[in-house]
């Protein structure tokens, strides 16, 4: 079953991010992730959030996304991320059949 991680995410340092958004795409096709959203216009219909940038990347299971999120490759983007940003990363599984 499909998995995606949606991060919503409010970038605290351009110059800093930026180091981050060149280096996370290989690791996550390296996990067989690929994006379905990543850095658009965001255009909030309801509610109140701290993104600027939104990020959805779907990945083959819940599994392979954990390994992607906990592999050595990430864990060093993710430390740089967490350093110029601020927001909510969540892993959610996809849909088994169409309703």
């Amino acid at each position: 079953m499909p998995a995606f991680v949606i991060a919503q995410i409010e970038v605290t340092d351009p110059d800093g991010y930026a180091e981050y958004a060149k280096g996370v795409p290989a690791t996550i096709e390296q996990y067989g992730g690929r994006y379905i959203a990543r850095g658009g216009t965001i255009d909030r219909l309801e509610g109140e959030g701290p993104a600027n940038r939104i990020a959805i990347v779907q990945f083959p299971s819940v599994e392979q996304a954990r390994r992607w999120y906990e592999s050595a490759e990430y864990r060093p983007l993710r430390a740089i991320r967490q350093a110029n940003s601020r927001g909510v990363i969540t892993l959610t599984e996809g849909l088994t059949t169409q309703v």
